[in-house]
């Protein structure tokens, strides 16, 4: 039996240690201080997040970004966005054969590699699409890097849309889509700076359109006031995209009608959420009690294998009691807004894949899911319609 080295004893913990062993991502952790090392993929099988980045707590390594919990034999113990058991591929593929030998950990045998097939940032398809690259009258974009390649867009297919300028290197198959609706597209409107994440534009869509995230992700902005369990909910395919419509509970300390005590704290919301191939995507959130509204537009430039530009436009309507809320109000959204994208971004930087996998088998769906597989779907018959003839 052959026995490789990945670790020094002393630097394994109940701090998951992400090593590499023959070009596999493993992790490797105590249970408990005093317990011996085991090792897994670097994988939750849900998102395939890594591992690496969750913690231990009594025992159980809580994944950081929807907090499936695993047992020290790997098994899935908990999976909170839905009650009853967890279903039998929830719980972490086999890890090799763990031993000490003078003070070295040491693993025989592998577990299956990451998926192969990935939807990345230079995948073909995405030539036939539009794509934004530079915000009209703030960036400098006599040239500009898309889908791993150089643009000058002055000789490329170009359109203005939201204060956008969009490029579509080929004839586009999926145009933009028609939403904010006309009430949206005259309220009070703010960008936020542009951010760049490591992480694949596909994976940074499927995270904004995911809504099982918050109470981990988001702990430290608004998360921890939000249900861990997800309704079942309704997805509406359209052309080239889908639109789900939810009605939800949340936490509204800053409605002045709160303060006022016309109003409890706890409120209902509706969450109207849009998505176009390739990236293109909206959250309308309406306060069903308290009638304010705030509409986030946010689209994806994949740059290149490594690099994804994002972009986040917010339309604003009666935030804080006022129709049209002043500079300081949009200066407030605006700050809480970029707080809550770099939690998100705090765990996008912690990815180890260089795209989206679009296989069904490769990731474990759940029901809280619905949009993202959606989304997958979408992005497939993207890809398919795309080859030649």
């Amino acid at each position: 039996m052959e026995w490789l080295p990945i670790a020094r004893a002393a630097d394994v913990s109940t701090r998951p240690l992400a090593v590499t062993a023959a070009g596999v991502p493993l992790v490797v952790l105590r249970p408990e201080p005093d317990a011996e090392p085991v090792v897994f993929a670097d994988r939750c099988p849900h998102r395939l997040v890594p591992l690496s980045a969750a913690k231990v707590e009594n025992g159980r390594l809580r994944c950081a970004y929807h907090g499936w919990e695993f047992d020290a034999s790997g098994q899935c113990v908990d999976l909170p966005s839905q009650e009853g058991a967890p279903p039998p591929r929830a719980s972490l593929p086999r890890g090799p054969q763990v031993r000490v030998r003078d003070g070295i950990v040491e693993i025989s045998g592998l577990p299956p590699a990451d998926p192969a097939e990935l939807f990345t940032n230079e995948d073909e398809s995405l030539l036939r699409a539009w794509h934004p690259v530079g915000i009209v009258g703030k960036d400098d974009m006599s040239e500009v890097e898309l889908l791993g390649t150089k643009y000058r867009p002055g000789e490329e297919r170009t359109q203005e849309r939201w204060g956008l300028l969009w490029l579509a290197p080929r004839e586009p198959a999926v145009e933009l889509f028609d939403d904010p609706d006309h009430d949206d597209a005259n309220y009070v409107g703010a960008w936020l700076p542009p951010a760049r994440s490591p992480a694949s534009a596909g994976i940074v869509a499927d995270n904004f359109l995911d809504v099982a995230h918050f109470p981990f992700v988001h702990a430290k902005t608004f998360g921890a006031a939000e249900e861990k369990i997800v309704e079942r909910y309704a997805v509406t395919d359209e052309p080239w995209g889908c639109r789900s419509v939810q009605d939800q509970w949340f936490d509204n300390p800053a409605d002045p009608g709160v303060a006022a005590g016309l109003r409890p704290v706890r409120q209902r919301r509706r969450a109207t959420y849009v998505y176009r191939a390739p990236f293109q995507l909206m959250l309308r959130l309406e306060e069903l009690d308290a009638g304010a509204v705030k509409t986030i537009l946010f689209f994806a430039q994949p740059e290149s294998l490594t690099s994804t530009r994002i972009y986040t436009k917010m339309l604003f309507h009666g935030i804080g009691g006022v129709a049209d809320p002043p500079p300081d109000v949009i200066r407030s959204e605006v700050a809480f807004e970029e707080a809550v994208l770099e939690e998100d971004l705090e765990l996008q930087r912690t990815l180890r894949l260089p795209g989206l996998p679009l296989r069904m088998r490769d990731e474990l769906h759940v029901r809280a899911d619905l949009l993202g597989v959606h989304m997958r779907r979408v992005l497939t018959r993207l890809k398919e319609e795309s080859q030649p003839a």
